[in-house]
């Protein structure tokens, strides 16, 4: 990873902590409109799989200890996996359909959100807390979450086309 690429991916993580500051001081739900994945998914359309990898696993373990959110048990090592799964495959997809940033970003939402139950579920059952089903993990996140997923498909794809050439060739 050259200097450029390195700097540009901790500037996406950085936004990866400081959108849900922003959200939760103005009372705006962060579990529904999803300001964190924001960042991750630019960062991966831009800067491709391994740092939208970086960008997703550091984000949520910083943003735990820099401000408390999200909490460190159980949600932390739940979105560390998931958010790694949006970095990864958006910006796998990407390179693959980079045509259509609508591709990616749907894949890397599905397949992170599966990747989500299955450490939610793991998860839940190393901290003997209530067992939980999958399915419904993964489909009650769905649906929580679509105000926030219809906002990455409006403003990630809107953001990405008004980035400089400059960060997105780094």
């Amino acid at each position: 990873m050259n200097t450029k690429k390195l700097v540009y991916t901790a500037a996406f993580l950085a936004l990866g902590i400081l959108f849900p500051m922003i959200f939760h001081f103005l009372g705006l739900p962060g579990q529904v409109l999803l300001p964190m994945h924001v960042p991750i998914f630019l960062g991966a359309l831009t800067l491709g799989p391994i740092s939208g990898l970086i960008i997703g696993i550091l984000t949520p373990i910083l943003s735990s200890l820099l401000t408390g959110m999200p909490p460190m048990v159980p949600m932390v090592p739940i979105m560390v996996f998931e958010l790694a799964a949006y970095g990864f495959f958006a910006g796998l997809l990407y390179e693959k359909y980079p045509k259509n940033v609508f591709v990616p970003l749907i894949g890397a939402m599905v397949i992170g959100r599966i990747v989500a139950g299955i450490a939610a579920y793991i998860v839940f059952n190393m901290f003997n807390m209530e067992k939980i089903n999958i399915l419904t993990y993964i489909g009650s996140s769905f649906v929580k979450g679509i105000p926030g997923i219809i906002m990455i498909l409006v403003l990630v794809p809107l953001l990405y086309k008004w980035m400089p050439t400059e960060v997105k060739n780094s």
